[in-house]
């Protein structure tokens, strides 16, 4: 299993960015990764035990994640696992954390994944965790421009 930690500041507090981090209806307006971005399966509002579907864009295959929130605590974390199979992905988890500081606030976001088919996770996972690493990065970074406009 492969996973990585990722840090940004934040230009406000943890429930600002929290609120905007979960607001399906405005995803799109700053996450650089997605093509599409909705909760699914009769979830009206992003919750504890709510799914969502996110697809990325033409760079990522258009690969479709569908995930379950397993733990949500508004302004503090929210983690999600994966419960499709899109392609390349065996298992996916992720958890993003808000800590509110002197500047506004920390999101550290953390996820790990096991890749398919096995018999080439050895190829695929390094390859999938840079990527994966750096897109996180720069999503963090589109968040916290976004934020800092909008203050």
């Amino acid at each position: 299993m492969r996973g990585a930690s990722v840090q940004r500041q934040m230009p406000v507090g943890s429930a600002e960015v929290f609120a905007l981090l979960h607001d399906y209806d405005r995803r799109l307006e700053w996450d650089t990764l997605l093509k599409e971005a909705r909760l699914t399966r009769g979830c009206s509002r992003a919750e504890r035990g709510a799914t969502s579907l996110c697809v990325g864009t033409p760079l990522f295959g258009l690969v479709g994640m569908e995930t379950r929130y397993v733990s949500f605590e508004p302004g503090v974390v929210a983690a999600v696992k994966l419960v499709n199979r899109p392609p390349f992905f065996h298992d996916f988890a992720a958890s993003i954390r808000h800590q509110d500081n002197a500047g506004g606030s920390m999101a550290t976001y953390q996820f790990r994944f096991v890749a398919k088919p096995r018999p080439l996770r050895w190829l695929l996972e390094p390859i999938m965790l840079a990527m994966l690493e750096r897109e996180t990065a720069t999503r963090l970074e589109a968040l916290s421009r976004f934020l800092g406009a909008a203050a």
